[in-house]
């Protein structure tokens, strides 16, 4: 059997790679025994694309669940709406951070086992989100575990490239990437149906009950992957990451309640500083990194990584608020009033643009270049927040503003691994791949926390609702912050420029997909090297 052309450049962050100022480790020789194919013509080779594709369906469907519903929960559980905003916010959150722990943990011949409790642990916090009890923290309890959603769909991928004949492999990977930007479409829509009617703790039981079925379909369908080799955990890293996000975030949402220059704050930003400085240093020195930062020394994919944080800010500043506002009541004067429901629909132009304009955007980038094509991105969020600024009274409007956000998304991931992929040696593009979804994750969820954070500070009691002054100063302050963006595309790059090949581009269309559907990270893979005997 010939070798598999779609099995492109993936290989393990850190593998035989040499601490700073070190020398390079020597990797022992182990034999592997060959991936496991599956027989087409066989009732697992059958199954295995249809439940990957409805894992996909599954966690683009649970990632658009707590946008619409931040009104709605800040009414039930009686908590203000900034507070309720953390119900969105700690999943993005863990999402970022269990990005590359999942694929990490997954890189090996652990990933069916570690698919499996990653569903388990998403079907928990589903059903805690759904318990008709009126206690925040567990509902944000909930939300935490459904973030590592954010990251699962990588492995149903790599189960696709592993363990599918060539021909099945390429139109199950393209399946995979399309049915996530689908799922997303539906999700908003779904959420708001069921909650309208039903309750918004319905619209997680439904989840739930979707999930069961996921995890049961996996556990009898997904080959092992016993011919993958696994590798040193960074547990240091882990932890790191995750105390100065957790700080900043913390100290951005608390803020406004706590005092600006309250010691509690103070205290945060400080042990934000030292746990960061202290990650990078680590990062930048270990051998097996849960994070490979030494890429962002090469310029193009420093500007794609600079790009991904500030311009996801952006984005999720503009989410937070449109969600927000069009469901604010009408009697303060502003507010469009609109259901939960409208609230989601609201949400089906930016899925829709985006999708289109990915798919004629790679074209428009080898005409223009990629780092311009990110700077139109970025000015395509900034002049849907210019129109959020100042043209929001009619829905109409709030829709033309989502469709503009749509087109700058397609443009922006849809460059990114292009631009990526063509500057790093093949070796590297898995790990760059995943940085890039790390840092574009924490940019969402930073974002998340700033907007939430610029309403609370227009939020004067005894009202429980913002002044119609703060979206105006959110709209505003994530314009800035695309401006930035949009200039540190054209100021950043290296101006050589590198033709991609027939590999890279394979890997660039998956990897495009992906980044659209907002909701997946990449898992380093090393290349097998044998195609594997089939499974009958």
């Amino acid at each position: 059997m010939p070798p598999r052309c779609f099995d492109i450049r993936h290989f393990r962050t850190g593998l035989g790679a040499a601490p700073a100022g070190g020398t390079p480790i020597s990797t022992p020789s182990i034999t592997l025994p060959d991936p496991l194919i599956v027989d087409p013509r066989s009732w697992r080779g059958r199954l295995l694309v249809p439940v990957l594709a409805y894992v996909g369906l599954l966690l683009a469907l649970v990632s658009s669940l707590g946008a619409p519903l931040i009104p709605t929960i800040a009414t039930d559980y009686g908590v203000s709406l900034s507070t309720a905003q953390w119900s969105l916010t700690i999943t993005l959150l863990v999402g970022a951070v269990s990005a590359p722990v999942i694929g990490r943990l997954g890189d090996g011949p652990r990933r069916l086992p570690v698919l499996l409790v990653a569903l388990g642990l998403l079907i928990a916090g589903l059903v805690l989100a759904a318990l008709p009890f009126t206690v925040f923290a567990l509902l944000v309890a909930g939300r935490a575990l459904q973030g590592l959603g954010l990251a699962l769909l990588p492995l149903a991928m790599g189960v696709a490239r592993d363990h599918l004949v060539p021909e099945q492999a390429r139109p199950a990977l393209a399946t995979l990437s399309v049915t996530a930007v689908v799922g997303l479409g539906l999700g908003y829509p779904f959420t708001g149906v069921i909650a309208e009617h039903l309750g918004f703790h319905a619209a997680f039981w439904v989840a739930a009950g979707l999930a069961l079925l996921a995890l049961v379909l996996c556990a009898v369908v997904v080959p092992p992957s016993r011919h993958r080799r696994s590798s040193p955990f960074d547990r240091p890293g882990l932890v790191l990451m995750a105390v100065w996000l957790v700080c900043v975030l913390l100290a951005i949402s608390q803020g406004e309640d706590w005092g600006w220059g309250s010691p509690r704050i103070g205290g945060l930003l400080a042990v934000a500083v030292v746990a960061l400085a202290a990650w990078v240093r680590h990062e930048l020195r270990a051998a097996h990194p849960l994070v490979d930062l030494r890429l962002v020394r090469n310029r193009t994919v420093l500007t794609a990584d600079v790009t991904a944080v500030l311009a996801g800010m952006g984005l999720y500043m503009l989410l937070s608020m449109v969600i927000r506002y069009v469901q604010t009541p009408a009697s303060t004067g502003y507010g469009l009033a609109a259901s939960v429901v409208v609230g989601g629909l609201v949400l089906l132009p930016m899925s829709a643009a985006s999708f289109l304009a990915s798919r004629f955007v790679p074209g428009l980038a080898n005409r223009t270049g990629s780092s311009r094509m990110l700077a139109i991105g970025a000015v395509f969020f900034a002049l849907a927040l210019v129109m959020f600024a100042t043209l929001r009274s009619d829905l109409w409007q709030i829709f033309v503003v989502m469709g503009i956000t749509g087109l700058g998304t397609g443009c922006l991931f849809a460059v990114m691994p292009r631009m990526i992929v063509s500057a790093v040696p093949g070796e590297e593009t898995g790990a760059a791949l995943a940085l890039n979804q790390v840092l574009r994750t924490i940019g969402y969820s930073l974002g998340s926390a700033v907007g939430a954070t610029v309403l609370a500070a227009h939020t004067h009691a005894p009202d429980v609702l913002p002044q119609n002054s703060g979206y105006s100063l959110g709209a505003w302050t994530a314009v800035g912050l695309c401006l930035v963006a949009a200039l540190a595309a054209l100021i950043l790059p290296s101006r050589c420029v590198i033709r991609l090949d027939q590999e890279q581009e394979l890997l660039v269309e998956e990897a495009t997909d992906a980044a659209v559907a907002n909701v997946i990270g990449f898992e380093p893979e090393d290349v097998p090297e044998t195609t594997g005997s089939a499974a009958r």
